[in-house]
């Protein structure tokens, strides 16, 4: 039985995976007593927010289902909002796909948060992914559709079982 892909769409503005932060603070070794920098590295708020959205919509779509763990095909049609600033004509030429959306976040960085929200749902591990396509466009509905396709007849690398037990 081949499994079906697992289709949805990350509702909202498109957001790119943030850069990790740090934040550094001096302290007491707790064993010597000695003077120190503790460093804390953490992702921004934003970027944890959107990933979490992403975990629920792909947790909805599949329905209970386990991750899988063979490798996996992504494609993603990244739909960014068109500003209100713009005239009508201009609107116009920008739903008909005539003005291409090349601004921020990329489509790298928007790819990066939706893989890191699959992880543990999905599929165990971005590592999966040993295919993808992505397109960034202009839309009515801003959001991101997500196909995850299980690439069934391919063998992973580990020759691990391909559903987690």
């Amino acid at each position: 039985m081949m499994l079906e892909p697992i289709v949805f769409t990350v509702p909202g503005v498109p957001k790119g995976k943030g850069r990790a932060k740090s934040s550094s603070r001096i302290g007491r070794d707790p064993k010597t007593g000695a003077a120190r920098v503790f460093t804390r590295h953490y992702t921004p708020e934003a970027t944890a927010a959107y990933e979490s959205l992403v975990k629920l919509a792909a947790a909805k779509a599949m329905a209970g289902r386990e991750a899988y763990t063979g490798p996996i095909r992504l494609e993603l049609d990244i739909v960014m909002p068109i500003p209100q600033s713009w005239s009508g004509v201009r609107q116009r030429r920008a739903a008909a796909g005539e003005i291409a959306p090349t601004v921020k976040p990329d489509a790298d960085n928007v790819e990066k948060a939706i893989k890191d929200g699959l992880n543990g749902v999905v599929y165990r591990d971005d590592v999966q992914v040993v295919q993808d396509s992505k397109s960034k466009a202009y839309g009515a509905v801003p959001g991101v559709k997500v196909v995850v396709t299980f690439l069934e007849h391919l063998e992973p690398a580990q020759g691990a079982k391909k559903h987690a037990p």
